[in-house]
């Protein structure tokens, strides 16, 4: 089963740009479904129909799911949730604040992205387009199966051993309920399912990620961010779509300013994401609701291509762990180390080869380091970070 992320800064049309591939796709004959996992739902609005919280059929070989995730997060986190609850109440913790308290923020994200899982366990499908949550939140919930696969390997056996011996010693003497067999049982299930999560998710052979955009500073920026990020966990991105282009009879009159700083914008996107291949489709003259429509749309942006293709295959940013540093690994080819300059600032760097400038937004964990070594090698440019700066 293909499977496909779209993500972007709320507001871009992400919701629409995943409804209208999963609507291509459909006609030329994948079984697709379209999945939501966005808290604030608004896939059955683009799609103009009704969809529910389990796949149902909305046209010829596609079908639309908008994930409950109250429902999925009790289904998967119940045991656990119940213990949280009993925790913080034995503390006098008011009982309502104490059932809040016991729902981690963004378990309800990581449980319905669980489906994902599920679906290709059933093989019902031929393609997955999933309309994510806000960028933010979707590298958030990108970033769950990275520590659950830390916590089970390094601490849980650690934990449970200890409690093993512990309890029985421990408990008369306090005031709060310790964790049994079965809430560890229920926490290495959790765990499990998010290891599968990232097999998923992290083959770059079946998943890949989308970033929607509009031409505009802010949300450039964002997705900058959300690129180093996505490569940081090893996620392909494998197209960048521009939104709602003002087309060229635009241009005059009370649009010509917004038409002058698009044509800037979209030169700032076309330097910063290169090699990632780049879609743009216009701002409509109507809404983009309903299934027609949104076949419109998909056809501006894929014309007869299949949307479906794997757009690209590597993953041109990598940040890596080299003792107590870091090293950044960017694809640079054809290009010699002479013709490379880099200046790095608070958070971000600078890349510029020949009249060309590139600006990467650092992730946090290399953001406050310095700069220790930058080599050239076979069309790999490789940035090594040293300690933090003080």
């Amino acid at each position: 089963m293909r499977v496909i992320l779209y993500t972007g800064k709320g507001g871009v049309g992400k919701t629409s740009v995943a409804a209208a591939t999963a609507v291509r796709c459909a006609r030329l004959g994948h079984r697709t479904l379209v999945l939501s996992t966005d808290a604030a739902h608004s896939l059955a609005d683009s799609l103009d129909v009704e969809v529910g919280e389990h796949p149902n059929e909305v046209a010829e070989n596609l079908w639309a799911q908008e994930v409950n995730a109250l429902h999925e997060l009790e289904s998967h986190w119940e045991k656990i949730h119940v213990y949280l609850s009993e925790l913080f109440a034995s503390q006098g913790v008011d009982d309502i604040v104490a059932e809040e308290l016991a729902s981690p923020p963004g378990m309800e994200e990581v449980a319905s992205l669980m489906w994902i899982k599920h679906h290709r366990r059933t093989e019902q499908f031929d393609l997955l387009v999933v309309d994510c949550a806000p960028t933010g939140e979707t590298l958030q919930l990108l970033a769950f199966p990275d520590v659950a696969r830390w916590y089970l390997n390094k601490i849980f056996p650690i934990e449970r051993r200890v409690m093993k011996v512990a309890r029985p010693v421990v408990q008369p003497f306090l005031s709060i309920p310790l964790p049994g067999d079965e809430i560890f049982s229920s926490v290495k299930e959790l765990l499990l399912d998010l290891e599968g999560m990232k097999q998923v998710l992290g083959d770059p052979k079946v998943c890949t990620t989308r970033l929607v955009l509009n031409l505009e500073k802010m949300v450039i920026k964002e997705a900058q961010r959300a690129f180093t990020y996505l490569s940081l966990y090893d996620y392909l991105t494998d197209l960048v779509v521009v939104n709602r282009v003002l087309p060229p009879e635009a241009g005059d009159g009370y649009f010509s300013g917004w038409r002058q700083s698009q044509e800037r914008y979209s030169e700032v996107v076309d330097s910063a994401f290169s090699p990632i291949p780049i879609r743009r489709t216009r701002l409509f003259e109507h809404e983009v609701v309903g299934i027609e429509r949104l076949d419109d749309m998909a056809r501006s942006l894929f014309g007869d291509e299949d949307p479906s293709t794997i757009y690209y295959h590597s993953v041109p940013q990598q940040v890596r762990r080299l003792g107590t540093g870091y090293e950044l690994v960017l694809q640079l080819p054809f290009v010699s180390k002479d013709e490379v300059v880099l200046t790095h600032r608070e958070g971000e760097l600078f890349v510029t080869v020949g009249a060309y400038k590139r600006e990467i937004s650092l992730p946090r964990v290399l953001a406050g380091r310095q700069t220790t070594s930058a080599k050239l090698e076979e069309g790999m440019l490789r940035i090594g970070f040293g300690s933090a700066r003080r």
